[in-house]
């Protein structure tokens, strides 16, 4: 029967403490990426229920966001939803003029006939920037991710 060497548990040491010390600050950022991606599913999902309600009800219906509170509402909706309090998360609107109330709040809004002030919100962290569009002429919502470059 034979064992291992003194060299071969080395190599094998040596591998395990590689892994050891790449894989965790390979990780640290996912949690982060991780909650980005689920606040752009929530802000779309906010979206998609604001066009909803526009077009169910026959009259306009927004989605208001505020920046510095980091959570938005909807029309017909009382509860705030919040988004990542992360620091290293931004989160940055980009709509009409006249849906703008101020450097930290502002609206996205919808019209009976499904179209919208169009728009986006973008949420980024160090990695990732995800983008939540929203089209003017149809109220169309989708979610673009790119690198946070």
């Amino acid at each position: 029967m034979r064992g291992f060497t003194l060299l071969e548990l080395l190599v094998v040491l040596v591998v395990m403490g590689l892994l050891v010390a790449l894989i965790p600050p390979m990780l640290s950022g996912a949690g982060v990426t991780t909650e980005v991606r689920g606040a752009a599913r929530q802000l779309a999902a906010g979206l998609r229920a604001a066009r909803s309600e526009a077009v169910t009800q026959q009259q306009p219906a927004v989605l208001s966001i505020d920046l510095e509170r980091r959570e938005f509402t909807v029309t017909g909706r009382q509860r705030p939803v919040t988004l990542p309090q992360h620091p290293r998360v931004t989160i940055q609107l980009y709509t009409a003029q006249a849906e703008i109330v101020d450097e930290d709040r502002g609206h996205i809004r919808f019209f009976p006939d499904g179209s919208s002030t169009g728009g986006y919100i973008a949420l980024s962290d160090q990695r990732v920037e995800y983008r939540v569009n929203v089209d003017w002429l149809t109220g169309r919502i989708r979610i673009e991710d790119r690198d946070a470059d």
